[in-house]
């Protein structure tokens, strides 16, 4: 099993097969049965250092609400459009 580090490098990988203007969830960033294998603790760190990282880094993506269990929605936003 990967480290919460390398699950977070996958996660930062996968942004680029998010289209623009599209909402996802960070389990979204992984296949289906690998994010299953996560264990809950590690989803919630999972969860809080992507956060963290897209608040840090101009990734064009951005928080918006969570949804009814909690989760943190994103939206990735044209970059063009942030004065680059």
């Amino acid at each position: 099993m990967l480290s919460v580090n390398e699950l977070l490098d996958v996660a930062k990988l996968e942004i680029s097969n998010i289209k623009t203007n599209e909402v996802f969830l960070v389990r979204d960033l992984f296949k289906g049965y690998e994010w299953n294998r996560i264990s809950r603790s590690d989803r919630l760190l999972i969860g809080t250092l992507f956060l963290n990282y897209i608040k840090n880094d101009d990734m064009g993506v951005v928080p918006i609400e969570k949804t009814s269990s909690r989760q943190q929605k994103y939206k990735k936003q044209d970059v063009d459009k942030g004065g680059k």
